[in-house]
Parts: structure tokens; sequence; C-alpha cells
């Protein structure tokens, strides 16, 4: 069915630190911001929707750039 006879086993211990880095940056980068705005609006103005629909805004504004967030933070860790 699958074969996955090929992977790649020697995979260094510098990279993998720094993909763990470069990943966990981009989850804060992800979410934070976007949490940030909902429950701050939720909060200060008891609007569940609004902030749902401006969190998730900038959640996937966001998430349009990765890619250049990705690279940048890639070649600030090397």
């Amino acid at each position: 069915m699958f074969d996955f006879s090929k992977k790649k086993n020697n995979i260094s211990f510098e990279i993998l630190i720094r993909m763990i880095w470069v990943s966990s940056f981009l989850a804060m980068i992800l979410t934070l911001p976007s949490l940030g705005l909902f429950l701050g609006i939720y909060y200060f103005t008891g609007e569940l929707v609004i902030g749902a629909i401006i969190g998730g805004g900038v959640h996937f504004i966001t998430l349009a750039f990765i890619s250049r967030i990705s690279k940048f933070l890639t070649k600030i860790m090397s």
C-alpha cells in the first residue's frame, strides 16, 4: 500500500531544534494576536460575534503571510 522504507533518518540535532523553535514561534504568531483581539473585544464590549469576526479575520490575514514569516524566522534562527 505505502512504502515508507525511503524515509530520511539522518536529521541532525541542530536542525531538529531549529524546526521546533520555528514551529513554536509560528504557532504563537498565528494564535496569540487573534485570540487577544477576540478576548479583548469580548470582555470590553460584550460582543461575541464581532470579536469572533475580527479575531478570525486577523488569524486568516496572518495565515496568508505565514510563508514569508516562516522564511524570516528560519533565516533568523540560522
